[in-house]
């Protein structure tokens, strides 16, 4: 399956959200960089997160860490700043989804390197920046499972 990567996460129900939906897809999920909240054992059990202990949660100090840490990974990059839709693009087993912070998104450099890999979910009010980051993950990362499971059944 493929992984999901949050780059530096700054509210925590959005990552409660997230990991909930990583252990009911038996996603990994990896935490990438500062957050913008505290992940210790007591803050997750405040919170209500009784799911966390079936999430395979993977912390990483920066993103070349995680890069290290997933050496066969293709890297995807979800942003507003690209016109390639998600639903155009063939997710591989390998991928590693990447979502940014929910004020600035991915840094524009990392996008810049990356330009085959950024993908968007388009939305048709021009009005509307962005969507919530929980509910990005959920529609890309059930796309590429549909994908994959499709995949395997040819």
């Amino acid at each position: 399956m493929p992984h999901v990567a949050l780059y530096e996460p700054e509210i925590p129900p959005n990552t409660g959200n997230i990991a909930r939906l990583c252990a009911a897809t038996g996603t990994p999920l990896h935490i990438v960089g500062a957050t913008g909240f505290r992940m210790d054992e007591k803050a997750v059990r405040r919170a209500g997160l009784d799911y966390w202990k079936f999430v395979e949660i993977q912390r990483h100090i920066d993103f070349e860490a995680l890069k290290e840490a997933l050496p066969g990974s293709r890297f995807v990059y979800l942003t507003t700043k690209t016109d390639r839709r998600y639903m155009d693009f063939a997710f591989e087993r390998t991928d590693c989804l990447v979502f940014g912070p929910e004020t600035r998104g991915l840094p524009l450099d990392m996008l810049a390197e990356n330009p085959d890999r950024c993908l968007t979910i388009p939305m048709t009010n021009p009005n509307i920046r962005s969507l919530n980051l929980a509910t990005s993950v959920g529609i890309v990362l059930y796309e590429a499972i549909r994908q994959l499971r499709q995949t395997n059944l040819q």
